[in-house]
């Protein structure tokens, strides 16, 4: 929608026009689905507690994030996350300054190049995820890894720009159902009592890859050119994979 009113020589700042409507939306559809909301069951509370002796004191929230940093799912988990997030964010955000730079783009053409990326990435999500049970989450990762690394050599390597464009939308298409796989096997990789603590370290972890890797690969862009970014991503590829590896393939929970 951008890069369509942009190309039109509608004012950019415009745009937030239709972010202000999606929040307004929101705002409403909110209320919509957490009405009549009713608090989980206390059975459904203690789930998420360890079973605890008479007078002993349920530990803290610092105590928990401890425990659950001591894990070595969580750290790998949190590492393999930043990595992924740092890979998504920077080629959607660097890969338009690429194809104008070093390819020669129209700026009013190569925007919708990001529209693609995200496109695959949600139509991986809903078609790519079912066959995640059927080859095993772990072995699909690992797949789905590789062959992002092949499309990002490809984005990097084809002097076209109409092939790097549908390069680009099927690394969002691979890149897609890694998210929702790997959290799968994080949850089963992760003692329940710290699992909610534990998870959303990981997630705040991706969040900071998707500030870190971007900012390092525009200051790096600046110094020697746009092309930076597909090394980095590349990198961080090859990170996610060390990750993987290194994730246990069985823990014994403790419940």
């Amino acid at each position: 929608m951008a890069t369509a009113l942009v190309s039109r020589g509608v004012l950019w700042s415009r745009f937030y026009l239709i972010t202000l409507g999606l929040r307004v939306v929101c705002f409403f559809f909110t209320g919509w689905a957490f009405h009549n909301y009713e608090q989980e069951p206390s059975a459904l509370k203690m789930g998420n507690r360890i079973p605890r002796r008479d007078g002993e004191i349920q530990p803290t929230k610092l105590q928990m994030m401890k425990r659950a940093l001591n894990s070595k799912v969580t750290v790998f988990a949190a590492l393999f996350i930043f990595s992924y997030q740092g890979s998504e964010v920077s080629t959607s955000g660097w890969v338009i300054s690429f194809l104008i730079e070093a390819r020669g783009g129209d700026p009013a053409k190569v925007g919708y190049v990001t529209a693609g990326f995200w496109g695959g990435i949600t139509l991986g999500r809903f078609v790519l995820s079912h066959l995640a049970p059927r080859i095993g989450e772990k072995r699909f990762v690992y797949i789905l890894t590789v062959l992002s690394i092949a499309f990002q050599l490809l984005v990097w390597l084809i002097p076209n720009i109409v092939g790097e464009a549908v390069a680009v939308s099927l690394l969002g298409l691979l890149l897609g159902p890694v998210y929702p796989c790997a959290t799968t096997i994080f949850t089963r990789r992760m003692d329940r009592d710290v699992q909610m603590t534990a998870l959303s370290f990981v997630s705040s972890a991706g969040s900071s890859g998707g500030a870190v890797a971007p900012f390092l690969t525009g200051l790096l862009a600046q110094a020697v050119g746009t092309f930076v970014l597909h090394p980095i991503c590349i990198g961080l590829f090859v990170v996610m994979v060390g990750c993987w590896y290194a994730i246990p393939d069985n823990v014994k929970r403790t419940e």
